[in-house]
């Protein structure tokens, strides 16, 4: 039986996706998606633009994003037809809010005559009051209890794949699922040559050491070890990261004591990034944007996990990833349940890595037989 529920908006089921999949809405030309955050969050985003893409394929479709998302889709091919960068504003893009420039935003956005907009942005506490003000004339998103209605949205529960999560949305707006995870191609081959002097032919290992939330890093003597150890098989390896990551690639770097590793952190755009990730034959990092991307490459990595991030951002795959799991569930320090998270659980002060334990071994190993599958035809 059709649930013409509140939460439904009052539309029909029409088939299943991740979810239910709702009737299409008509006369949609102009589409506004919000997911604000790092380059992993566009990744988990674009599934459900390309689904809202083929399901309006007349449609224009705006990311409402960051800086990052900006540069990274101008130098591959995607769904998003431009974007548009968000105002500093509480809950959707940290930093000091400008009053002024939120509403210019807003004029600007209302201006454009929105048919959709889509919340893939948390729970909408914050979100889903700042889609609202977009003036679209249907709304679609994820919501807590404690947030704002939608014309159609489905519940936040903290715990659940993003990509898939993002896809459930989509079915709402009545877009069937195209990919399950982000698929991306460079627009343009960047000359970007990661070999030295006396490594160049031999395959690329990359290495980000980096992840936004502390705890998620694996140790840099770890990372180093792993560095030796690939340089030690023949591997030249790159440590990548951002100009705040510049001394722990350093160090790692250092630490490897092979001049086959060398950190490149803090020097590349983004479209030697992807040229980069794209040219490697395995990319190792922890749970974080440049190993979400180098996946959306079709580029095979090694992911060192805490286990709940896992069941959000994990690959689904394993024949191009592989996924080495902290079941850390206290905090080392305190001794808090770090399980319980999202909205309303306290985050302890403490930065320990919950993946510390994780072996080098293990990750070599499947550095080796990624890097051999490749070779021998298996990579896509």
């Amino acid at each position: 039986m059709d649930q013409l529920t509140a939460e439904f908006g009052g539309a029909r089921r029409v088939g299943t996706g991740v979810g239910p999949v709702l009737e299409k809405f008509s006369g949609v030309h102009r589409i506004a998606v919000l997911r604000g955050g790092g380059l992993g969050d566009l990744m988990f985003a674009l599934p459900a633009v390309s689904a809202l893409a083929a399901a309006y394929p007349e449609a224009e479709i705006t990311l409402l994003g960051t800086p990052v998302h900006q540069d990274i889709l101008a130098v591959t091919d995607s769904p998003v037809s431009r974007v548009e960068i968000l105002p500093h504003a509480e809950g959707v893009r940290p930093g000091e809010e400008d009053q002024a420039a939120v509403d210019a935003f807003f004029t600007r956005m209302r201006s454009m005559g929105l048919d959709l907009a889509v919340q893939l942005h948390g729970g909408g506490r914050y979100s889903n009051p700042f889609l609202l003000r977009l003036g679209a004339r249907h709304t679609v998103g994820t919501r807590t209890p404690d947030a704002a209605h939608l014309e159609r949205s489905i519940p936040y529960l903290y715990y659940q794949h993003e990509p898939l999560r993002a896809l459930e949305v989509a079915g709402f707006a009545g877009a069937y699922p195209r990919d399950l995870e982000a698929r991306l191609v460079p627009v343009k081959q960047t000359d970007y040559n990661a070999s030295t002097d006396d490594g160049g032919g031999a395959p690329l290992v990359v290495i980000h050491p980096g992840a936004t939330d502390p705890r998620r890093r694996w140790p840099a003597a770890r990372f180093a070890d792993l560095a030796e150890a690939c340089a030690a098989e023949g591997f030249r390896v790159s440590v990548v990261g951002d100009q705040s990551e510049q001394s722990l690639a350093a160090e790692i770097a250092a630490g490897a004591s092979s001049g086959r590793v060398r950190s490149v952190a803090g020097s590349l755009d983004m479209a030697q990034l992807v040229a980069l990730l794209a040219s490697a034959s395995v990319v190792v990092g922890n749970d974080s944007g440049p190993r979400h991307l180098a996946q959306a490459l079709g580029v095979p990595t090694v992911g060192i996990y805490w286990a709940g991030n896992i069941i959000n951002a994990g690959p689904l795959g394993r024949s191009h990833h592989r996924l080495h799991a902290s079941w850390a569930t206290s905090c080392p320090v305190c001794g808090i349940d770090v399980t319980q998270v999202g909205w309303t659980a306290p985050r302890c002060p403490h930065d320990a890595s919950l993946v510390e334990g994780v072996p080098v071994a293990g990750v070599l190993d499947d550095v080796l037989s990624l890097a051999a599958a490749g070779r021998t035809g298996g990579r896509a």
